[in-house]
């Protein structure tokens, strides 16, 4: 039996129009449209938005550090996201070959969500391994 999990498609490349008319532009962006609602119709999406460009970032012990963005070098800004839900990573990369954005510079970046941080699993595993250690 197969599980369906979870993945993040982070767009990277918020200047995949440079060099575009008005009119390719909006071509583009009802492709990026009609993809979205024939996976959301596919029962894949569980959610997905752009990104405004502005921002900030908030970092520093309390949060003492607040900066505007941009998060990264524009070639690698973060424009949206979509969350879907896929049998495994092979469906995922699949889904994110058919970006619209690619043909245009955009990068979908396809990461799987986890069910808890990877610290927190690291810290779990070694007390589990420290009882265990204990009990010898």
């Amino acid at each position: 039996m197969q599980t369906t999990s979870e993945y993040l498609l982070l767009f990277r490349g918020t200047d995949w129009h440079k060099g575009l008319s008005p009119a390719e532009i909006e071509k583009v962006v009802k492709q990026w449209k009609e993809w979205f609602n024939g996976l959301e119709a596919q029962g894949k999406i569980k959610g997905g938005l752009p990104l405004m460009s502005e921002g900030k970032v908030v970092s520093g012990t309390g949060g003492r550090f607040v900066v505007d963005g941009p998060f990264a070098e524009s070639k690698e800004a973060i424009g949206g996201y979509f969350l879907l839900s896929a049998c495994m990573l092979e469906e995922a990369i699949s889904i994110a070959r058919q970006c619209p954005g690619l043909a245009h510079g955009a990068v979908v970046e396809v990461r799987p969500v986890a069910d808890m941080c990877a610290q927190l699993r690291i810290a779990r595993q070694a007390e589990v391994e420290l009882q265990a250690a204990g009990s010898v």
